[in-house]
């Protein structure tokens, strides 16, 4: 993902809400979210070039998110896909904070990232480039490209949207406006990532359109304080239109195997 916005026990009726854009390259397949018959306790959209994934939820209330990092100095050749932890985070039974040490121990293999991990008790951020977790509280927060609430001009905006939305009945369309936000920002509001200032004016709206490089995709994410959980997600073709909408809802489910650890 490349903007997630969310709202941590802030409403009554909904304890979690999620909104996030996935930005990709248009010629990167992907499959649209969906019960992974080899996963089959996990609901994910999937990369098809390197088989991990961006966000996913479990059936037991599991969630795991992931940003990349922006820095072009700090990349890594021949580093694993960091859609492979999102798979394993989100599946792992492990009580969360032995999941942020996992990371911890394992994180430098991969190019920099942000991690958003929830086991619906709890809601944590992992940030590699600082090698750092911590809980957090209830509030509404913001991750993009660099680190937790980074004050980029998008997320600044999606945050206030968000705060405006969790004041009434959160509804899916009202999540999906604030997504598709394309305004851009000015240039002495832009921040300076390591790109061109024209792939800064680019990546600085939520909601990215181009031919070459996009939103592939956004999805909004309510799990309910009576255990239900409704998954919505929007994908988008080059030119910004509708491609294709996945709908799933489940109610949460007891977990029935435990995390593997990498020996």
């Amino acid at each position: 993902m490349c903007l997630i916005l969310v709202g941590w026990r802030v409403h009554a009726e909904f304890p979690l809400v999620l909104a996030a854009n996935r930005d990709e390259f248009h010629s990167r397949p992907s499959a649209p979210a969906h019960w992974w018959p080899d996963h089959p306790r996990l609901l994910a959209g999937r990369d098809q070039v390197a088989g991990g994934s961006w966000l996913a939820v479990t059936r037991d209330g599991r969630m795991a998110a992931l940003t990349n990092f922006r820095d072009p100095s700090r990349g890594k050749s021949n580093a694993p896909s960091r859609g492979e932890l999102v798979v394993r985070l989100a599946e792992s039974s492990d009580p969360i904070e032995r999941r942020l040490q996992w990371l911890r121990e394992h994180s430098a293999r991969f190019a920099p990232f942000n991690m958003l991990i929830s086991d619906g008790a709890q809601l944590a951020i992992f940030e590699s480039v600082s090698d750092s977790y911590r809980f957090l509280s209830p509030g509404i927060y913001g991750l993009s490209n660099h680190l937790l609430d980074t004050p980029w001009p998008k997320v600044r905006q999606a945050k206030s949207r968000l705060t405006e939305a969790l004041r009434a009945s959160p509804g899916e369309e009202a999540l999906l406006h604030l997504l598709r936000d394309e305004q851009i920002a000015q240039d002495d509001q832009l921040p300076r990532t390591g790109v061109s200032v024209e792939w800064e004016r680019l990546l600085s709206s939520a909601f990215i359109r181009d031919a070459d490089y996009g939103t592939r995709c956004s999805t909004v994410i309510r799990m309910r304080s009576d255990a239900c959980v409704s998954f919505r997600e929007w994908t988008w073709d080059a030119k910004g239109s509708i491609a294709g909408e996945a709908r799933h809802e489940f109610s949460i489910e007891p977990p029935d195997r435990p995390f593997q650890r990498e020996s």
